[in-house]
């Protein structure tokens, strides 16, 4: 930005310093008037030094250029910390002569641009930006055609109805358009790749849409094009030409899509790249390190494959941001050891297996390091002591080890530490950071260290810790060292701390505290069990697997997660919880809580996100949980004892993705209307009374199009599952081949913690026991409809259900033969079929099954040779206990003819649909052929069999074997 106020502070002294210097003491009266009046309007300080005589010279006075002729054509009063309201009345726009006005970086709040700006006709330069202006872009700024400066940005503005293509489509001479932070609502006009004169365009974080036009791109003037911070906006690279004059990119943090071309080394002229939290996706191009101006380059955060090729040659760069990619692992990184110049170094989650510090230890310039989540392993050298300029340095979740003890001295700037999660052993306390005075962030969690915690210390030597993470650090009590200071941030997860918080906890820190997690110790309350935790600015709370007893403390308004889990908590909640304005996580799972929900609880005020009321006692009915515009993504009321009906109010949660109801005594019908909610992922009511039949699935749609795990096993429904039932269930229909990630809710406007991801977790029964799911990740699909009343075939629907993962139709009343195509559900790795009334023979098309692990047929009717090979030769006897018809391995009972069938292609529908056993009739009219003729042979032969078939077969010794297809779509006996 700062060059782009050069740029329009050259324009105004070539536009208009020429002119002034041959005439200073001319001026228009009227003009210098209208200006007169603009000062009394405004509270202003550059302005002071005006005289307070209308007669004065105004061309004389700071920020005003006038002509030979005496007309004021220039204003800049920018960062003048003018403020004030600027209306349709104000005498500015009396200076019809101006060609630049400069007003950014003041204070003009609640003023809105007015329409009279349009009598500006001559103006060449416009720029208001940081100024404070709101509402509507007027329509008339489109007048402007001689603009070549169009800056608006960093204004709380909106463009609607006519939009960007109506205000732009004249202004052919624009050289700077700057918007960012603009609500256009738009996409880009394709019209901008024909403005040839178009030098920078700053779009950033202006809700653009739809595709970018590449064209823009080959703009032959361009050299600053940044459209960061609009998610919504696709688009991909186009091949760039040797003469593009681009200096400045920037496309983060939108949904540009494809690879990097290997013709961006023709962007001789790039010094900032600026790619990250894209999709693009293939390997970083090698011809990259060709751009050998670059100072700033990010890639993170995107799809990228492959290995990282050496960018030794960009011994200009001060940033280099490659995390968070799909980069294979052993790449090799010395490379990064000539990047001397190198300020600032993100190499977050790149699958680094390397003993990279070493590498960093001649980058005496590295002000910001960031290696976490990776592989890097070996110890901290000495060498890279040298970097005394840290200030931010995070190693955390690697494999680094060996001891901590006075490492860090030398960093003298150190601000932020992050060690959590590695192999560091010994013993640790305060004093090995002793001398680090600027040290406020110190997170060890997750070592095998022991913090140890002592009383050598005075306030001269204690560091500024106002953040600190001591979580699995065999701590026995509360460092007393706190006692000291006004804590923001504190861990002392997974320890053994007993008893209850301290009262000097409270007191020290009650106006600075935001955060405490005291997760996993056994701590039983608090300093003379307080009804109301006492931090005013309190956001995180988190004591979830304690011994809290008691009735449920209640939070200050600030709160923003509130987590108890896993207690001994008793009593009801508390109508006060409804009070607080910024919860957006409540999660009272796993106590002793009962009573009924306050029913203010359905209609909270806070941006409520996560509901956790699982594990309790609670009982009634289900309160109207949702209203319009719910932003509720999880609600988990399982294990308690609610009855009666599912609340219609879920409908509202158009943002709800996990819904669990399970193991309670809810009695309904299936909740049909449950599929219009566009994001639900999981569904579960297992264990509870629903009743009645679901034949809804197939007549209305679409319905459930993004669910990806469904169990509604252990309940009352009936009757059949017509063959549609699951034609819209399209999350289930492809198999996933994107990078997996953990389904779960995000919290994200937190002040200083940065996001805090809260995964869903589940019970489901798969390949046959009932797990618990701490965590779910978004390539499982599971389908359990097992242990209701279902009857009929099973639907036809299922076999487009590719992505399928766990399929359990046990214990119903399902009839007919088992589908072949379920051969087609290539991702299956459970199939129960168990306790039904299944008939016929297991199709040899499951062998395609290639994953299957788990397979249970026991306790049908089922007959035949059972498959061989493959996974086949995997399950045991009780994958087909109570089938008396079946014979083959594994079981003992032999088949009379031992021929092992070969694999039979998937069959065609039409072919279940035919009346006559089309194997054995083949054979019986080759037999009576022989000696009759064809044609008679055919007539004869089906005579026969109708009549005497099995008399005969059994005559020749031939009976019902596995590769002998079986009557299909007759009824069983």
């Amino acid at each position: 930005m700062a060059s782009f106020v050069f740029q329009t502070l050259s324009l105004v002294y070539l536009l208009v310093i020429p002119i002034c210097t041959s005439s200073l003491l001319s001026h228009d009266e009227e003009e210098c008037f209208a200006l007169f009046q603009f000062k009394q309007t405004v509270l202003h300080q550059k302005l002071d030094s005006w005289s307070n005589t209308s007669d004065s010279d105004c061309c004389l006075f700071d920020g005003v250029v006038c002509s030979n002729t005496g007309h004021v054509i220039g204003l800049d009063w920018s960062g003048s910390s003018l403020s004030g309201i600027i209306n349709s009345s104000s005498t500015l726009f009396k200076l019809v002569h101006l060609q630049v006005l400069n007003l950014s970086m003041n204070n003009f709040v609640e003023s809105q641009i007015p329409h009279e700006i349009a009598g500006l006709r001559q103006l060449r330069s416009l720029d208001l930006s940081n100024s404070g202006f709101t509402g509507q872009i007027p329509n008339e700024i489109s007048r402007l055609i001689q603009l070549s400066l169009l800056d608006l940005s960093g204004n709380p503005l909106r463009l609607q109805n006519p939009g960007l293509e109506y205000l732009l489509e004249n202004m052919t001479r624009l050289q700077h358009l700057h918007l960012s932070e603009v609500d256009l609502s738009s996409s880009v006009p394709n019209f901008l790749a024909n403005f040839s004169s178009l030098k920078s365009i700053e779009l950033g974080a202006c809700q653009l849409q739809d595709e970018f036009p590449s064209a823009i791109f080959q703009l032959p003037k361009l050299i600053h094009l940044n459209i960061e911070n609009n998610p919504d906006l696709t688009g991909s690279l186009p091949l760039f030409h040797n003469n593009t004059l681009l200096e400045h990119l920037s496309l983060a943090l939108t949904s540009f899509t494809g690879t990097v071309p290997k013709s961006i080394s023709n962007l001789n002229h790039l010094t900032y790249l600026d790619l990250q939290m894209c999709y693009f996706s293939g390997p970083i191009p090698g011809s990259l390190p060709n751009l050998t101006e670059l100072t700033h380059l990010s890639l993170s955060k995107n799809e990228f494959t492959g290995v990282v090729p050496s960018m030794a040659s960009l011994s200009k760069l001060t940033f280099l941001a490659l995390g968070q990619n799909n980069f294979k692992k052993r790449c090799a990184y010395g490379w990064i050891s000539k990047l001397t110049k190198l300020d600032v170094l993100r190499l977050s989650s790149m699958n680094i297996q390397d003993e990279i510090l070493p590498y960093l230890a001649n980058l005496t310039k590295l002000t910001f390091v960031s290696l976490d989540r990776n592989l890097i392993f070996g110890r901290i050298p000495s060498s890279f002591m040298n970097l005394t300029q840290l200030t931010s340095l995070d190693v955390s979740e690697n494999h680094l080890r060996g001891q901590i003890s006075s490492t860090f001295l030398n960093f003298e700037s150190l601000w932020y530490l992050n060690l959590a999660n590695n192999n560091f052993s010994g013993t640790v306390g305060l004093g090995s950071f002793f001398g680090v005075n600027e040290l406020e962030y110190l997170i060890l969690d997750g070592n095998r260290l022991s913090f140890v915690t002592t009383n050598n210390y005075t306030n001269d030597t204690l560091p500024k810790l106002k953040n600190l993470g001591l979580s699995s650090c065999n701590l026995k009590e509360f460092p007393a060292f706190l006692r000291e200071m006004k804590m923001e941030t504190l861990s002392l997860d997974d320890n053994e701390i007993e008893g209850v918080v301290p009262n000097w906890l409270w007191n020290n820190s009650q106006e600075t505290l935001q955060m405490i997690s005291l997760q996993s110790n056994s701590i039983t309350g608090f300093y003379q069990h307080p009804q109301f935790l006492p931090w005013i600015r309190l956001e995180v709370f988190a004591m979830s697997n304690n011994q809290l007893q008691g009735r449920l403390p209640i939070p200050p308004e600030t709160i923003v997660i509130y987590d108890v889990s896993k207690n001994n908590l008793t009593g009801e909640i508390p109508p006060f919880i409804c009070e607080m304005r910024s919860l957006q996580v409540l999660d009272l799972s796993s106590n002793k809580m009962s009573g009924t929900l306050p029913l203010c609880l359905g209609s909270l005020n806070s941006p409520l996100s996560v509901l956790y009321l699982k594990q309790n006692n609670f009982q009634g009915p289900m309160m109207n949980i949702c209203t319009y515009g719910s932003l509720l993504k999880t609600i988990d009321l399982s294990e308690n004892h609610f009855s009666g009906r599912v609340s219609k109010s879920l409908g509202n949660c158009s943002n709800l993705e996990f819904l669990s109801l399970a193991d309670n005594s809810f009695e309904d019908v299936f909740p049909l209307w449950l599929g219009t909610l566009p994001k639900l992922q999981v569904l579960l009511l297992r264990s509870n009374k629903f009743y009645g039949s679901i034949q809804g699935l197939s007549t209305i749609s679409p319905r459930f199009q993004k669910l990806r795990i469904i169990d509604i096993s252990n309940n009352y429904f009936s009757g059949q599952l017509p063959d549609k039932s699951f034609q819209t269930w399209n999350a289930m229909k492809s198999v996933f081949l994107g990078s997996f990630s953990v389904l779960g809710s995000q919290v994200n406007d937190l002040e200083r913690f940065g996001s805090i991801e809260f995964p869903y977790s589940m019970k489901l029964t798969n390949k046959g026991v009932k797990q618990e799911y701490l965590k779910i990740l978004n390539i499982f699909t599971a389908m359990d409809f097992s242990c209701n009343n279902f009857e009929g075939q099973i639907p036809q629907s299922l076999q487009d259900l590719h992505g399928l993962e766990s399929l359990n139709l046990s214990n119903n009343g399902f009839t007919s033969h088992i589908l072949p195509y379920l051969g087609n559900l290539k991702n299956l790795e459970s199939l129960d079929l168990s306790q039904n009334e299944l008939s016929g023979q297991i199709p040899q098309q499951l062998l395609q099954l290639g994953f299957l692990a788990f397979l249970n047929v026991s306790y049908n009717h089922l007959d035949g040779r059972i498959p061989q090979g493959k996974q086949f030769n995997t399950f045991e006897n009780n994958s087909y206990l109570g089938n008396p018809g079946l014979c083959g391995k594994p079981l003992s009972k032999e088949c009379e003819n031992s021929r092992v069938p070969t694999v039979l292609p998937p069959t065609s529908r039409n072919e279940y649909e035919s009346l006559l056993p089309g194997d054995i009739i083949d054979w019986m009219v080759i037999l009576l052929g022989v000696g009759s003729g064809l044609i008679i042979g055919i007539v004869i032969g089906n005579l026969l069999y109708a009549r005497y078939g099995d008399w005969f077969l059994e005559r020749v010794g031939m009976r019902k074997n596995r590769w002998v297809r079986p009557l299909r779509n007759t009824r069983r006996n």
